[in-house]
């Protein structure tokens, strides 16, 4: 196409520029093109700094409309930032080593981390901390309760469309499993559990939070000892253990002289 074509006159492309914004989803400069455009002939902007400000607005907002959708995505039960832990209630916690996860390197790596402690130690908080700032990252995140994950699945199984829905547990780069240990699982679970945790092994992270001792796992598992030496294999190959002691901040009301 002929230079000289392929720039139109601004006088007359000037009254559609709103609506050629619109239809190209460029959201912040649709809204902000003037105002800006003001601000850039006060201070004799070039064209180039005014473009260079319009990209750089709708950037932004992308970014944050991503962040957005990927916290939406996770399907938190309710946000958690490190900023809000409580240190002081955990009789023992390595606090160096839960501050260093935070650089979200073992995401990078697929290495998954395992919190565990008795109820009421903040370990839910910590992995849904660790979830949101992997979404502030860019990272995909899905947060759900082992136990809710296993029925979703032995749901889809009797459906026959298992490997459907082992898309959604396998596709994110983070997968947070709450609450293992909590429930029985039946040894139908444990099949579905540990083909999630072998499809993912090096493949993607898992977070996993626990009140049992890894010596007490098989009794999550219907007493499986194989079963549950192969899941271990897979998980802790490449992962970091946090152990959390204490008593249960939920309880502290009532345990408090």
């Amino acid at each position: 196409m002929d230079d000289d074509k392929a720039i139109h006159d601004p006088k007359k492309t000037t009254p559609d520029l709103e609506a050629n914004l619109k239809f190209l989803s460029l959201s912040f400069m649709q809204n902000n093109f003037e105002l800006i455009a003001g601000h850039a002939a006060r201070e004799s902007w070039s064209h180039a700094d005014y473009l260079s400000a319009l990209a750089s607005g709708e950037s932004a907002l992308r970014r944050d409309k991503s962040i957005e959708r990927r916290i939406r995505m996770a399907r938190f039960p309710v946000i958690k930032t490190l900023e809000q832990f409580q240190w002081n209630w955990p009789s023992q916690i390595n606090r160096a080593a839960v501050q260093n996860l935070f650089r979200l390197k073992f995401v990078e790596e697929k290495a998954n981390v395992i919190l565990l402690g008795p109820v009421g130690m903040g370990k839910t908080h910590l992995a849904t901390a660790l979830g949101y700032a992997a979404c502030l990252q860019g990272k995909s995140v899905l947060f759900t309760s082992a136990i809710d994950m296993i029925n979703t699945l032995s749901m889809a199984q009797a459906a026959n469309r298992l490997k459907s829905e082992q898309k959604k547990y396998l596709t994110p780069a983070l997968l947070v499993l709450d609450e293992l240990g909590y429930l029985p699982i039946d040894k139908r679970g444990a099949d579905l559990l540990f083909q999630i945790i072998s499809l993912r092994y090096e493949q993607g992270t898992i977070i996993i939070t626990s009140n049992r001792a890894f010596k007490h796992w098989p009794q999550i598992f219907n007493n499986d000892s194989t079963l549950t030496s192969a899941l271990l294999d897979r998980l802790l190959h490449h992962a970091e253990t946090i152990l959390i002691e204490g008593k249960s901040y939920r309880m502290k009301d009532r345990i408090e002289p």
